[in-house]
């Protein structure tokens, strides 16, 4: 047992060791930036989406930005940051699935597709631009106006989570 903690404790300070002597700071979550890597500008992400809901856009835009500052160590600033997100909302549907013997629908599904460009202004190879969806499906005797902000929620984390793990941990 007592060899097991100095297993870990050696372990630790050589991990401790290895990211001083790298430069790159690494986050409990997992977030990886470059000393250089000081400021991110996160632009608000427009609703293009044919079916528009009103809140989307500023749930997305500031999920990100509560997401960054809390788990970097960035500053953000409104325009030329090192880093910077920007993008849209290209879909927002309602589609029914799980269709029942009798032809109709046991879930409904409410679909969110965003177009996200990452420009990474120290390392242009990490820079990425891409489409996410993510989906929540819900029981079809549900008035979507009664659990859309819940489902919004979730969606809005799951595509945070995606732009954030593709732009700071690259493993």
């Amino acid at each position: 047992m007592i060899s097991s903690r100095i297993s870990g404790f050696t372990f630790l300070l050589i991990a401790a060791a290895l990211l001083a002597v790298s430069g790159c700071k690494i986050t409990l979550s997992g977030a990886s930036t470059t000393p250089e890597m000081k400021t991110i500008t996160i632009q608000y992400f427009p609703n293009n989406a044919s079916l528009v809901q009103p809140t989307l856009s500023q749930a997305l835009t500031e999920a990100l930005k509560e997401r960054v500052i809390a788990e970097t160590s960035l500053q953000l600033v409104d325009q030329t940051g090192d880093l910077s997100f920007e993008g849209e909302i290209t879909n927002y549907a309602v589609n029914p699935v799980a269709i029942q013997q009798n032809e109709t629908a046991a879930m409904n599904r409410l679909t969110v597709t965003i177009r996200i460009k990452f420009t990474n202004n120290v390392d242009d190879k990490l820079s990425y631009e891409t489409n996410f969806t993510r989906y929540e499906d819900y029981l079809s005797t549900a008035d979507l106006t009664s659990v859309e902000e819940t489902l919004i929620a979730s969606i809005n984390e799951q595509l945070v989570e995606d732009m954030f793990n593709k732009a700071f941990v690259n493993w």
